[in-house]
């Protein structure tokens, strides 16, 4: 694990980290919709092409597990991060392909210390996803509990 270099006082509203980017192969959107997801525009080609989408796209819960591992690699794991109450929305706004480079950025949206424990407080943060065309593909708020 990375030493700390995000705490709950280190952070402020408005406060952005770049969580780096990684491209999305046609095998590995199939796996995950073969596993988690599989409606026929994710795990047959054929079927995605007659689709309204015409071609194969990941799975809107795929992409949200490609952000998370973006999210651990590029904030979590420098952070002194306790884990998450829960997400309050997620939009996915336009469909993820294969060879796309998704790219994902957090803003700290507001923060709150915790009335009951002095250690910690909630962080409220919005994730934006992009692809290699800067095209907004996914969005989601969420908290993040983090120590003081």
């Amino acid at each position: 694990m990375s030493p700390i270099q995000h705490t709950f006082d280190t952070l402020a509203p408005g406060d952005e980290i770049d969580l780096g980017s990684r491209q999305v192969t046609e095998a590995e959107i199939i796996a995950f919709a073969r596993d988690f997801d599989p409606q026929p525009f994710h795990i047959d080609p054929d079927a995605a092409e007659a689709s309204i989408f015409g071609g194969i796209i990941a799975s809107g819960w795929h992409t949200c597990a490609l952000t998370m591992r973006l999210l651990v690699d590029g904030f979590l794991s420098h952070a002194d991060s306790m884990g998450s109450p829960g997400v309050e929305q997620i939009r996915w706004l336009r469909p993820v392909r294969p060879g796309d480079t998704l790219t994902a950025r957090i803003r700290v949206l507001e923060k709150r210390p915790s009335q009951s424990k002095p250690d910690r407080g909630s962080i409220k943060s919005l994730t934006e996803v992009t692809n290699q065309a800067g095209d907004l593909v996914m969005t989601m708020e969420s908290f993040v509990l983090m120590g003081r």
